[in-house]
């Protein structure tokens, strides 16, 4: 049922993004319509440089779209709190039996098995030590989690600043172009080249909002559903807390 729920929610997201950029390039093909450019002209802009700013602002939103449907894989709570992974450790420790908990740990590897295994190896040192080393490993697992996330932050930072090197791009070679026009050609030349470079900017715009957005959406998931993995990890070592474990 969830993994249903999970595909038809990328479906959705595919088709948000698919509409919007349908949506944008039709919006931008009626206006170069109307300033009398084409499409070509607003990419290539009478350079190879704002032709390649372009490129890096179409990879970023490809990117963009990638590391948003990766978030939403990853950050989500049958896959950072599996429920047969807690529930077959919660059995095994009311038994007394480690060896079996360990071996549900491996069954179902993940960032909660991982606090759990070092919980496990630091059993025989007693619980406070065992605490340090399940917020220890939280922390790490967060780390590890937060590098595939901040690649989003990446995305929604760098795609401004590739607008902002297209406009300026384009606002040197509009300023370049007024030394061939002559009289009243000057302003619509002018015009004409600036409303053009001004799209790497509105691009560089809409590719970097969901970004973000979408980052901290994913980063403030992951946080709280780490912070409760390390909850339910010292919820789950409790009958072990005074028991006597031989090795």
């Amino acid at each position: 049922m969830f993994k249903r729920s999970l595909v038809d929610k990328l479906a959705l997201l595919a088709m948000l993004a698919f509409s919007l950029s349908a949506l944008a390039q039709e919006a931008g093909d009626e206006v170069a319509e109307q300033m009398g450019t084409s499409i070509w002209d607003i990419l290539y802009g009478g350079s190879t440089v704002n032709l390649i700013i372009w490129i890096a602002i179409f990879f970023t939103s490809f990117a963009t779209l990638w590391f948003t449907i990766d978030g939403f894989l990853m950050v989500r709570r049958d896959k950072l709190l599996p429920p047969s992974l807690i529930e077959g450790v919660r059995n095994a420790l009311s038994m007394g039996d480690l060896e079996a908990a360990i071996a549900t740990c491996q069954a179902y590897p993940g960032s909660l098995a991982n606090i759990l295994q070092e919980a496990f190896d630091n059993i025989y040192d007693g619980y406070e030590v065992v605490q340090q080393a399940v917020s220890s490993r939280s922390e790490l697992e967060n780390e590890k989690l937060m590098q595939r996330v901040n690649l989003l932050n990446v995305c929604g930072q760098i795609a401004p600043m590739l607008g902002l090197m297209g406009t300026v791009v384009g606002m040197v070679l509009a300023f370049a172009g007024l030394a061939t026009a002559t009289g009243a050609a000057k302003a619509r030349v002018l015009a004409n080249s600036i409303s053009t470079a001004l799209w790497t900017t509105c691009v560089g715009l809409l590719v970097s909002v969901p970004a973000l957005l979408f980052y901290t959406y994913f980063r403030n998931g992951a946080t709280r559903l780490l912070i409760e993995s390390e909850a339910t990890v010292l919820e789950l070592i409790k009958p072990l807390r005074k028991a006597v474990i031989e090795e």
